[in-house]
């Protein structure tokens, strides 16, 4: 069975020579990002060989590093596009193993919309993943519109990742956990934080009317649903149209026409049977989270799920087909 992965990390050691001196000190990467640098470095070694040895026909590739949203409206574009060429020219020799989703100026909207063409023209990428807030602020703002914009006429999906929260945040409600001083990353970040962002994060896109605004507009989440399908019912009843916000279309109505989760990092049957439940079969895609996660708990997740033969193959790899517009080799 064809099985293509949408959610796998890069990060490449040799862009610090690009950075302005002692930027990257203005935020502490996680530890598992650190600790991951060779693997993340890695394109046709260990990364290939883990994906033939496991199944995965196809990743599509995205950059983990976030030191572009630290970079001013000047230097993020440049920083960006040199990114962007590098990961292409990584991968043009598998054509039929990876693609990629663009890494984005966010700093610079209009210019991160021109970067998101330039890449889908030029090197086919399949659209783009965006980490987490912009300096403190969240896509639904005015500013980020040209984003959207571009992403809708040129039919490729947006991919919001989460990212380090912010510092007032990070103050307020991750750190000095009882003895603890100073933030805990596992209730910041991979254990809780990092996923109730990322849905507050589509929450607002929707009652800021974004949706209804771009109705081409696709947005992928991670991590099944970023804790979306456990909220369905309860979530769907606050959002009704005219309760306050923008929208003009329920959430459910919305989410089931523009937005798809992926199973990133999570690999147990009850949340997938939730998803099934609430946003649906034809808005799931598969994904390991490479290399946080590895790809042989992605594959026997997906040999465990009992759905028919055909639905499977819509997770494994139709619905990733039909939205990213991959043929197989």
């Amino acid at each position: 069975m064809r099985i293509v992965a949408i959610e796998e990390h890069v990060s490449f050691p040799e862009m610090t020579r690009h950075l302005p001196a002692g930027i990257s000190d203005k935020q502490t990467p996680s530890a598992p990002a650190t600790q991951m640098m060779p693997k993340l470095a890695d394109i046709s070694g260990e990364r290939l060989n883990a994906m033939n040895g496991s199944g995965i026909s196809m990743q599509v590739l995205s950059v983990e590093n976030t030191d572009v949203n630290l970079l001013n409206s000047t230097n993020a574009p440049v920083f960006a596009a040199r990114y962007n060429d590098l990961l292409a020219e990584k991968i043009k020799d598998y054509p039929n193993r990876f693609t990629a989703f663009a890494h984005l100026p966010m700093t610079a909207p209009l210019a991160a919309a021109d970067e998101l063409e330039r890449t889908v023209m030029s090197y086919g990428f399949r659209g783009a993943m965006i980490r987490g807030l912009t300096n403190g602020e969240f896509l639904d703002a005015p500013k980020f519109t040209p984003v959207f914009e571009r992403a809708e006429k040129l039919g490729v999906p947006i991919y919001i990742h989460p990212g380090i929260p912010p510092k007032t945040v990070m103050d307020a409600y991750y750190s000095n956990v009882g003895g603890h001083t100073g933030p805990f990353d596992a209730i910041a970040c991979w254990g809780w934080g990092w996923h109730s962002e990322t849905a507050i994060h589509v929450l607002r896109l929707l009652a800021a009317g974004v949706f209804d605004r771009y109705p081409g507009l696709k947005i992928i989440i991670g991590h099944m649903g970023e804790m979306l399908p456990m909220m369905w019912a309860r979530s769907d009843r606050a959002f009704q149209p005219g309760n306050g916000g923008y929208n003009q279309r329920t959430l459910i109505d919305t989410f089931r026409q523009q937005l798809y989760i992926t199973t990133s990092g999570f690999f147990t049957q009850p949340p997938l049977r939730i998803a099934l439940d609430t946003i649906g079969i034809d808005n799931i895609i598969f994904s390991v989270d490479y290399p946080f996660s590895n790809n042989q708990m992605g594959i026997d997740f997906l040999n465990e799920i009992q759905l028919p033969p055909e639905q499977v193959e819509k997770i494994a790899h139709g619905n990733a087909d039909k939205l990213l517009g991959l043929q197989a080799s």
